[in-house]
């Protein structure tokens, strides 16, 4: 004869993965920013620059995939689409590594990166998920002097991405 805590046991055995389906899924997560060279939404978390909400949550610039906007297209962060902020100019070689810091990873297809609108780098990830860092080397190939650099994140199991702008001196 089994004993009412044997029992309870075995209903809450049995009931706990109708109960773990029935839960609502929570939303994937994904963040992440250039941390070095700092991007503008770094600079704004650092104080480097001073900035709006973006300071908070320099990790949260999402937007639609398709973007060229540093903002994402988000209006709480559009501070950082201002090119007369006064954002800091990180001297950077011909070939320069670009280190994203994400606070929550997400499947990956893409990482591109654009200046004046054209894309100079592209690394395909496959829909890979993550590390915490991800490390890319650029090269800028005949571009020199003072450049922003849009650096984007495509998410490969949502049709966001994150945005990320860099102000570089290439070379300097």
């Amino acid at each position: 004869m089994r004993t009412n805590k044997t029992k309870a046991a075995l209903i809450g055995a049995a009931l706990a993965p109708v109960v773990a389906v029935c839960l609502p899924a929570s939303s994937a997560s994904a963040h992440g920013y250039i941390s070095d060279p700092p991007s503008r939404q770094a600079q704004c978390a650092a104080g480097t620059v001073s900035c709006g909400d973006i300071t908070y949550e320099p990790q949260s610039v999402e937007g639609p995939k398709g973007l060229t906007s540093c903002s994402g297209g988000n209006s709480r962060f559009a501070e950082l689409d201002d090119d007369s902020k006064g954002w800091a100019v990180t001297p950077v070689p011909k070939n320069a590594t670009f280190s994203w810091k994400l606070t929550a990873r997400h499947s990956t297809s893409t990482w591109e990166y654009y200046v004046g609108g054209q894309r100079i780098a592209l690394f395909d990830d496959g829909g890979a998920q993550p590390g915490e860092v991800v490390n890319h080397q650029v090269d800028f190939g005949g571009l020199t002097g003072q450049q922003k650099v849009l650096a984007v994140w495509n998410v490969a199991d949502t049709s966001n991405a994150f945005y990320a702008c860099i102000d570089v001196n290439v070379g300097g």
